[in-house]
């Protein structure tokens, strides 16, 4: 899950500690999803340290994977009825479309904001409000390219639906992209997930769908970056 900010009150460290601490917050920490793409570069680094080559190969190769794999820390607003980004990027679409129909939620379009990620974004995806996961669903698909309007549709997914405390339900899903393989989703049905929460990952390019009951007012355009856990995308009727 996300982290959470340092408790008030908090002693400060001094000294290595403080160093230490400058570090963390300089450099962000990975997720453990990313440690096998790590560590295995790393491992070909050390065993053929003896060749310059092989060397930079294997430390570069880790450096990329970690940059990928990198998991921020994230303070997500604190005011009511918000939905934020669930995923850094560009959002590629505003528009209204049919939830994935395994979800069988019906077949009347609903408002949506997609955000492209690149393989330069961070990829790790944040829950984008507050509530308990009614369902989680699967479906196998192609792998297009993440940016074209068809991915929603054609490509392999993996949708999630929240219902909030007010009885409001936000379908968020994960898309995989032209070189995406692997879409994990650590939360199942049941779940109570707090708004900012890391619930899961995509590897190598992909795109976040968010679907929002009829009616929303969507606060972003197509073209605007986005922050994951912090930018607001809508805010949901009391």
């Amino acid at each position: 899950m996300a982290r959470r900010p340092t408790p008030p009150g908090t002693p400060e460290t001094t000294g290595l500690g403080h160093v230490a601490d400058l570090v963390r917050s300089a450099i962000p920490p990975l997720h453990p999803a990313g440690l096998p793409f790590v560590a295995a570069p790393l491992a070909v680094a050390a065993l053929g340290f003896r060749r310059k080559w092989v060397r930079r190969t294997g430390l570069a190769a880790a450096a990329a994977c970690a940059t990928f794999f990198r998991h921020p820390h994230r303070v997500p607003p604190n005011r009511p009825g918000v939905v934020v980004a669930p995923a850094d990027g560009e959002v590629a679409l505003v528009d209204t479309a049919v939830p994935p129909a395994e979800l069988g939620l019906g077949d009347a379009p609903l408002p949506r904001v997609s955000i492209f990620l690149s393989v330069l974004d961070v990829h790790v995806q944040r829950v984008p409000v507050s509530g308990l996961v009614e369902q989680v669903a699967y479906q196998k698909g192609h792998f297009l390219s993440a940016d074209l309007p068809e991915a929603s549709d054609r490509n392999e997914r993996n949708s999630m639906v929240i219902e909030t405390e007010s009885g409001q339900r936000i379908v968020v899903v994960q898309i995989a992209g032209l070189l995406a393989r692997r879409i994990v989703c650590e939360a199942k049905a049941g779940d109570k997930l707090s708004i900012g929460d890391t619930y899961g990952l995509i590897r190598f390019g992909s795109r976040v769908d968010t679907y929002f009951p009829a009616g929303t007012k969507l606060l972003v355009t197509p073209g605007q970056r986005t922050i994951g856990a912090e930018t607001v995308l809508a805010e949901l009727d009391s």
